[in-house]
């Protein structure tokens, strides 16, 4: 009868230990999934999905989980954003976690890990760790105990790698774990006592306590076990019914069971089995009528523990359990033996191999399905290579024609440009012959009238005298209109003058005080390169304003001066001569427009730009761009507005960061522009951190073309800026290589 005892005992131990460590992995699984940030730009389709995927991601582990899935279901299967089908992967995943289904949390975890692909940035190798989680949790349903510590020590090395503590902690956690199934409980204890050395996350902290707890029970130090769980409890009381109070309720029993203290025992299995057939947690429901069971058992009430067992085989065979089925024909195999029955005890252990049978049978099936969906998988993957070849092949094509359209359009359009130069010389030389010919017919009217004008001399004088007046008055108001845009121009070659001069007297005072600091030298030579442009820039003004306005100035003046026939003719060659000007002042306000994408492709520009900076510094550069040419077929606008928001961005690094690297990968995918910036500089608090203007610049761009910009940044961990543009636009005019 000890014998008997001592074995319901150390089974009874085992599937106590047991249900604490299937709940400390699932509570591990809730907040293992990691919080996305999200831009603060106005909400779009996008941010829309992102905020039902986080309000998701907070009902993990509560009673309202069920709305969790299928909200994150209902968005994968619409979404076309990667970022949100991969956080979506994650929240399902853990959500089968939590109910110990494994082939489902696989399925997921290894989905993450395709759509990931082979990214390397830290936000996609942090997505890759809750992959590695999910999958781990798994492989420890199944009971591959080495396959899933695997799993965990991937996880761990990429924590370490960025230097993720919180991380790091929660998967030295899940190590632990492991270990104390391989009954490695020494190990176990000591990296469970490291993960309370973080003490930022107050439930990963009673999440350890769990553990801790189920690795002390199985070292026989029940009352040690006891106290952690009692904390645990106290910290989720205001959880309001969750199946974290109806495992922790039964694992106190537990204890309390392993101490010989029935009473306690009963008391607390009665309060999670009330609680869990009012939520509907079955498995640890299923436990608390087990472990009612077992102590009847361990006082010699066997009726009372058939009945128990009886019971919970009902509620198990209704739910499909088959792992608890065996349990439960054991425990009521031990009981009909202790009873000297063993006719019901020889029946027990049949239907108890009958379901084994049964098991194993089922096992032997899922792998021939599996084997047939690699198969399938593996025919469709054919199939799917052959078609991406036959539509590469396809864009080609029409590449080819789209090309031919283009240059039949240039010639189209030089040969229109051509005939409209032809034309414009016939009507200037028309123009120009009707002027000579007013011009004779009026001198023959003047010299016939000069015979009159000498009757009437004085007359004629008083009448001079008054159009000079007016004449005049004309003049000073034409020269005063005249002269407003000339004074602008003055006035903005000075300004321009005046900023060189500071420029150059702040270059001089940096070489006088001789600053080593590399990022002082970075700012010189940045600050040295726009200088040079401003003075080419003012040049071609300066040359401009002497050759075109100056010399109409000049030609008004000395009409004026010697005019001597004051008439209309002579006002309307003036009037004449200010049109033209104007003309020149708005032709060359024009030409002062950048022609630096018009002439050239953007990748290219933006590759020029990043080649300058590594040359004129000791700052590392990286760029990559692809697809390059669909990168350089973007409407000019968002190219302009791209590269100003990048030239913001390095800006920034230069000034701020202290970085001795900076890179950027530009990608054109599912009609989605995403810009990826990243430095490996001081970095930032992005929750503490005030905006300044580069920042609030860059956002006001960004809402011009309908972009969004995450930004994860950590101090002494650099920074990482991520900017997806969904609105795009195209042109077909492709920038030729500029050879001149």
């Amino acid at each position: 009868m000890k014998l008997v005892n001592y074995h319901i005992l150390s089974y009874l131990k085992n599937s106590i230990t047991l249900v604490l460590l299937l709940f400390s992995l699932s509570i591990l699984g809730q907040i293992d999934g990691r919080n996305i940030s999200i831009s603060k730009k106005r909400l779009n389709s996008y941010s829309d999905e992102r905020k039902y995927l986080d309000e998701a991601y907070k009902l993990l582990g509560t009673e309202k989980e069920i709305d969790a899935y299928n909200t994150s279901h209902r968005l994968l299967k619409k979404t076309r954003h990667k970022k949100n089908k991969i956080y979506a992967n994650i929240i399902i995943g853990i959500y089968h976690n939590d109910r110990n289904l494994a082939d489902s949390a696989l399925f997921y975890g290894k989905n993450i890990i395709k759509l990931l692909g082979k990214q390397k940035d830290s936000l996609s190798m942090l997505n890759l760790s809750s992959a590695y989680n999910i999958i781990a949790n798994a492989y420890g349903d199944k009971s591959l105990l080495e396959e899933s510590k695997k799993w965990q020590l991937k996880g761990i090395e990429i924590a370490r790698k960025y230097n993720s503590k919180e991380i790091y902690y929660r998967k030295i956690h899940n190590l632990a774990s492991i270990y104390i199934r391989l009954n490695n409980y020494d190990y176990a204890i000591e990296l469970l006592e490291s993960c309370l050395e973080f003490k930022k996350n107050e439930k990963f902290t009673f999440t350890v306590y769990i553990s801790l707890a189920t690795a002390y029970s199985y070292s026989n130090n029940y009352e040690l076990a006891l106290s952690y769980l009692k904390k645990t409890l106290e910290y989720f009381k205001n959880d309001n019914g969750s199946r974290n109070q109806v495992v922790i309720l039964q694992n106190i029993g537990a204890q309390y069971h392993l101490l010989k203290n029935y009473k306690e025992a009963l008391a607390y299995y009665n309060k999670a089995l009330i609680l869990g057939k009012k939520k509907k947690y079955h498995r640890p429901t299923l436990d608390a009528m087990n472990n009612i069971g077992l102590v009847f058992q361990d006082k010699g009430k066997y009726e009372e523990a058939k009945k128990a067992y009886q019971e919970s085989l009902l509620f198990s065979e209704e739910l499909g359990f088959l792992d608890k089925q065996i349990t439960i024909y054991n425990h009521l195999e031990e009981t009909s033996k202790a009873q000297e029955n063993y006719k019901d005890a020889y029946l027990f252990y049949k239907k108890k191999n009958k379901i084994k049978d049964s098991v194993r049978e089922l096992q032997k099936d899922s792998e021939v399905r599996e084997l047939e969906v690699k198969f399938n998988t593996l025919q469709k993957e054919k199939e799917i290579k052959f078609l991406q070849v036959e539509n590469t092949n396809r864009s080609l094509e029409l590449a080819n024609r789209e090309e031919a359209i283009r240059n039949l359009k240039l010639e189209q359009e030089i040969e229109k440009k051509e005939n409209e130069i032809v034309r414009k010389e016939n009507e200037n030389k028309l123009l120009s012959f009707q002027n000579e010919t007013e011009k004779t017919l009026k001198d023959n009217i003047i010299l016939k009238k000069n015979q009159e004008l000498k009757d009437a001399q004085l007359k004629i004088q008083q009448d001079e005298t008054a159009k000079q007046k007016v004449f005049k008055n004309i003049i000073l108001y034409s020269f005063l209109i005249l002269l407003v845009p000339v004074i602008g121009l003055l006035v903005t070659y000075y300004q321009k003058i005046r900023v060189q001069s500071e420029l150059n007297q702040k270059q001089k005072e940096i070489n006088e005080t001789k600053i080593s600091s590399l990022l002082k030298d970075q700012e010189l030579k940045v600050i040295k390169a726009s200088v040079e442009g401003q003075d080419k820039e003012r040049k071609r003004i300066a040359q401009e304003l002497h050759d075109s306005i100056g010399g109409n100035l000049a030609a008004i003046k000395l009409q004026l001066n010697n005019s001597d026939q004051k008439n209309q003719s002579t006002l309307k060659a003036v009037n004449t001569q200010i049109d033209d000007t104007y003309e020149l002042v708005r032709d060359l306000s024009h030409n002062l427009i950048p022609k630096k994408f018009s002439k050239n492709n953007f990748s290219d520009v933006l590759e020029e730009y990043f080649s300058n900076i590594g040359g004129a510094s000791n700052l590392k550069t990286g760029f990559s761009v692809y697809p390059r040419r669909r990168v350089d077929l973007l409407e000019e606008t968002l190219q302009v507005e791209s590269f100003k928001i990048i030239q913001e961005l390095v800006t920034n690094s230069i000034k701020h960061a202290k970085a001795s690297s900076i890179s950027l990968q530009i990608n054109l995918l599912d009609n989605e522009l995403n810009i990826l910036f990243e430095d490996d500089g001081v970095g930032f608090d992005v929750n503490k951190n005030t905006e300044g203007i580069g920042f609030r610049n860059i956002r006001s761009r960004l809402d011009e073309i309908d972009g969004t910009i995450d930004i994860d940044s950590r101090i002494k961990r650099g920074t990482i800026i991520n900017i997806a543009i969904t609105s795009l636009t195209t042109t077909t005019d492709e920038v030729q290589p500029n050879y001149s």
